[in-house]
């Protein structure tokens, strides 16, 4: 699993994304906890059904609650939702 504090993986289109491995790790275990009243983050499925609240809350950085991402990381996401939020 690829460090989550480090540089996102290059955005290649013959690749694609996918949830186990380029979103998944995005989240941290502190996020997931924060985020447990809502739904799982590690959770494939509930991702995808959240897809675009947490777009939103990413690219505004209201998520994760003790920093913004760096825009990196919320192009991955939204390339990742772009692409049909592949598992």
């Amino acid at each position: 699993m690829r460090d989550p504090s480090g540089p996102p993986r290059r955005l290649r289109a013959s690749t694609g994304l996918h949830f186990a491995v380029d979103i998944k790790p995005l989240f941290r275990e502190r996020d997931r906890r924060a985020m447990t009243f809502l739904f799982d983050l590690w959770d494939y499925e509930a991702v995808k059904s959240n897809a675009d609240a947490i777009l939103a809350a990413t690219a505004t950085g209201d998520m994760p609650c003790d920093g913004a991402w760096p825009v990196e990381r919320v192009d991955l996401l939204r390339h990742w939702i772009e692409g049909g939020c592949q598992p």
